[in-house]
């Protein structure tokens, strides 16, 4: 028996959920409900480590750098998550916030059973994803004993990136790894071991944390409208409009017509409304004051 894996709080047997099997389902879930309530608390508890990233991260994508998501298993899957809603979400690169899975996008759908134990993969993943000093290395992992995050990790800190640990359990084996170490300890799981449970939510709170925060600290949003997205289908067009609308007070017409002289650009469109700049004019105001909004608004015109 392994002695770290045994000793693990996600790996112990929760003793609030031992005669779960005999419970009648609204029993069961009501278990359920009262051990997630537990996360958001666990949670709040790293905020602290939690503000040092988001503030790590801002520093690195704001002068370059790139932020990318290493996990295996849920973890894995998790990351990518995270990572491919930004792009609809806040208008970036896709490659600006990466997500990468042990065992290849194939994990995603199905139990690569194996890859987690694969070090020289997390390394060489590192190597092919031309991680440097500018960037920002996240390694997700409940157990902290994954040696495909393990390694990846300690590759992007040979190669000068800033390395920060998302893990479920005390003195893992992944915090010498991690400059930062978000540690959010969850307790025993419902079901023995099973961390999609309470250590996925938690996992999936810190990363909506760090992913949303370096967004807005970015420019990304204007108060907290999600102003910086392409109306590419029905869904984003009618959430264009209602934005529009709010930040600048327009009836629903003119909110659409400055979105299409806009180029379904969400952002450009205010930025027009409340300047009164034709679309090249408010492009080069964007570029100038780096894409925020507001800056922009107060730079050029008289009234916010």
């Amino acid at each position: 028996m392994d002695e770290y894996l045994s000793g693990l709080t996600t790996e112990k047997i929760n003793e609030r959920t031992l005669d779960m099997d005999e419970c009648s389902t609204e029993q069961m879930v009501r278990m359920m409900n009262e051990q997630d309530a537990l996360v958001p608390l666990a949670v709040a508890a790293e905020i602290p480590q939690i503000v040092k990233a988001v503030d790590v991260l801002y520093h690195a994508l704001k002068n370059g750098g790139k932020m990318f998501y290493v996990g295996a298993g849920s973890s894995g899957r998790i990351g990518v998550l995270d990572a491919s809603e930004c792009p609809p979400t806040f208008g970036t690169d896709p490659t600006l916030v990466q997500g990468h899975i042990a065992g290849g996008d194939v994990a995603l759908r199905l139990a690569v059973e194996g890859c987690e134990d694969d070090a020289e993969e997390g390394m060489s993943l590192i190597d092919r994803c031309g991680v440097t000093e500018k960037d920002v290395v996240i390694g997700i992992t409940a157990s902290g004993s994954a040696q495909f995050v393990i390694a990846a990790l300690r590759r992007a800190r040979e190669l000068g990136a800033v390395t920060i640990g998302v893990v479920n359990n005390a003195n893992s084996k992944l915090a010498p790894e991690c400059d930062i170490c978000i540690a959010p300890v969850v307790g025993p799981e419902v079901i023995m071991g099973s961390t999609r449970l309470k250590a996925g939510t938690a996992q999936k709170l810190v990363l909506n944390m760090l992913s949303t925060c370096t967004m807005v600290k970015l420019g990304k949003t204007y108060n907290n409208l999600m102003v910086d997205l392409k109306a590419s289908n029905i869904k984003l067009r009618d959430r264009s409009v209602r934005i529009i609308k709010s930040a600048t007070g327009v009836d629903e017409a003119t909110a659409l017509k400055f979105l299409e002289s806009a180029s379904m650009s969400c952002k450009l469109a205010i930025l027009m409304i409340k300047t009164g700049l034709d679309a090249a004019a408010a492009e080069r105001a964007l570029a100038e004051c780096d894409g925020r909004l507001k800056t922009a608004i107060r730079s050029f015109s008289q009234v916010v």
